[in-house]
């Protein structure tokens, strides 16, 4: 039994490909002598024409990815694209970099070594976001005369300064990094 005119029809009336479109075995004849496109609607209605599902890409794979990564697997060294800092959260960064010039500026204002008014200047810009990193506030205070002047070279007492205090805050955010975790001693195996 041809039924191509049908198939046709009733493709043009579900809006798909007429590959998809499927009739009950037990209905041709009726379905034989539907030639309109109302009476393809009503075999619809009926049941006698149905519509085959479309194929797609399957999500078991992707949502299983995504279970995993939910667990923090799928997370290492091969799996990464981007720079370091693409894993790190901005804002974390920031707080990083502010706390290390904030105590490099306390360091600076504990020993005298910035002229009256210049630490409230340096503390805004440093909150503005003005500074790249200590080193970044060190050429500012160089350049725009902020030192105390003593009997040591500017120069050389700018640059030195602050070696004391980033010693003291790696160790601070080794701390931060490992709170609560005691270094555990090994037992000492005997030979």
């Amino acid at each position: 039994m041809i039924l191509k005119l049908q198939k046709r029809l009733a493709a043009s009336v579900l809006n798909c490909s007429p590959k998809r479109v499927v009739f009950d075995p037990a209905r041709l004849e009726d379905i034989k002598e539907a030639i309109t496109k109302t009476d393809i609607r009503l075999l619809l209605g009926e049941g006698a024409i149905s519509e085959r599902p479309e194929k797609g890409v399957s999500r078991f794979r992707a949502n299983k990815r995504k279970r995993q990564k939910s667990k923090g697997l799928r997370r290492g060294e091969g799996s990464r694209k981007g720079k370091a800092t693409a894993h790190r959260p901005k804002k974390e960064a920031w707080m990083n970099r502010i706390r290390a010039q904030r105590n490099f500026l306390k360091y600076l204002k504990k020993n005298n070594l910035l002229k009256p008014g210049a630490f409230k200047e340096l503390y805004v810009k440093s909150k503005g976001g003005f500074f790249r990193s200590i080193k970044h506030i060190k050429l500012h205070i160089h350049e725009h005369d902020l030192m105390l002047s003593s009997s040591k070279d500017k120069r050389e007492a700018s640059m030195s300064i602050g070696q004391n205090i980033g010693q003291k805050t790696q160790e601070m955010q080794e701390k931060q990094e490992k709170p609560g975790k005691a270094k555990s001693k090994q037992p000492s195996k005997k030979v």
